[in-house]
């Protein structure tokens, strides 16, 4: 008998200790798992199908201007002042804009020399980036649908390219610093939202110390806080330790959104990141100012900004079409410098 019941007393120990045992959530995320997306050293040659991979990954370049708010306009201001002192040459002022969109965007455009039946230039066409590849010869694949591609000689391509230290096949976008706080800026916008559709709560623990709970009540418990408003955003777990003290139920919160409100401080340190990360002045970027000083005078910011951002990036492009020597004439980029 005393070694039946020093038995039963360990299986009930045992059970004790199962029950009691901790929950965990979930593990921390690391960050750069792979370091991601910005760190590389060489670039990746891809044989079968014939061209160069790009350094960075173009989809989320594309995808970022529409994931923040700063990012995407001020890449579309960088290639509208680029695009608005163009004054004529071999692309309409709508191709201009795309190129100077591509350029900024990507970190290099390629443009297409298109040719009559007597092999002369007519005029340039910007390929777009996002689908645009470096062949081996130094020319242009274009990836089209069902994996098929267009190839074009390295002697019809014009090749514009923000300089990269590391790789002079690419060029590498100047705003890659900024892309952590871009993606912060998102983060925080996403989780505001998900705090208002999940019931303006943060999830919860509800915990149980009567030993008297009816199974089927405490399943039925369980069930309704796993269906409740907004399930997937915020976790919510309930527990019941038999005989534990104090309550017999209570409820115990996460954590505190509202008295611990940074959502403003994250989404003003990452939008001003992004702007430096372009050289954005505040003043153009239709950023509110923060006191009554204002920002300044933005036509002396534009003057400014003209002169050491836009400037720079228009002569990259006209000298890009200028050395190539089947180019002259009408067909030179002239702009209002």
């Amino acid at each position: 008998m005393a070694a039946n019941d020093a038995a039963n007393n360990a299986e009930g120990n045992e059970s004790t200790e199962q029950t009691h045992a901790p929950v965990v959530f979930s593990l921390p995320e690391t960050v750069m798992p792979n370091m991601w997306l910005t760190d590389y050293d060489s670039l990746y040659y891809n044989q079968m199908d014939d061209y160069w991979e790009p350094p960075v990954d173009r989809h989320l370049l594309a995808n970022l201007t529409r994931r923040n708010a700063q990012h995407g306009g001020i890449v579309q201001s960088r290639a509208n002042m680029a695009a608005s002192r163009f004054t004529s040459g071999g692309m309409s002022a709508q191709e201009v804009e795309a190129t100077f969109l591509n350029l900024v965007q990507f970190g290099d455009v390629a443009l297409l020399k298109v040719r009559n039946g007597f092999r002369q230039v007519l005029r340039l066409f910007p390929l777009p980036s996002y689908r645009t590849r470096v062949g081996k010869d130094g020319g242009a694949v274009v990836l089209e649908r069902n994996q098929q591609v267009k190839r074009y000689k390295a002697k019809d391509i014009i090749w514009v390219r923000q300089y990269d230290p590391v790789q002079q096949i690419y060029g590498c976008p100047d705003y890659l610093g900024g892309l952590q706080a871009a993606l912060l800026n998102e983060d925080a916008t996403l989780f505001r939202r998900k705090y208002y559709i999940n019931g303006a709560h943060m999830g919860f623990i509800m915990y149980a110390t009567d030993p008297n709970l009816d199974p089927e009540v405490e399943e039925d418990i369980k069930n309704k806080i796993q269906d409740s408003k907004g399930v997937g955003n915020f976790k919510s777990l309930f527990v019941n330790i038999p005989n534990g003290k104090e309550k017999g139920l209570q409820i115990i919160p996460v954590g505190n959104f509202e008295s611990k409100d940074e959502f403003m401080n994250v989404k003003n340190v990452s939008a001003q990141d992004v702007l430096n990360a372009h050289r954005f002045p505040p003043g153009l970027a239709g950023i509110i100012p923060a006191n009554t000083a204002g920002l300044g005078d933005p036509a002396k910011y534009d003057e400014v900004y003209f002169k050491n951002e836009t400037k720079p990036l228009i002569r990259k492009m006209v000298n890009a079409v200028e050395q190539d020597l089947e180019v002259g004439g009408k067909l030179r980029l002239e702009f209002d410098l």
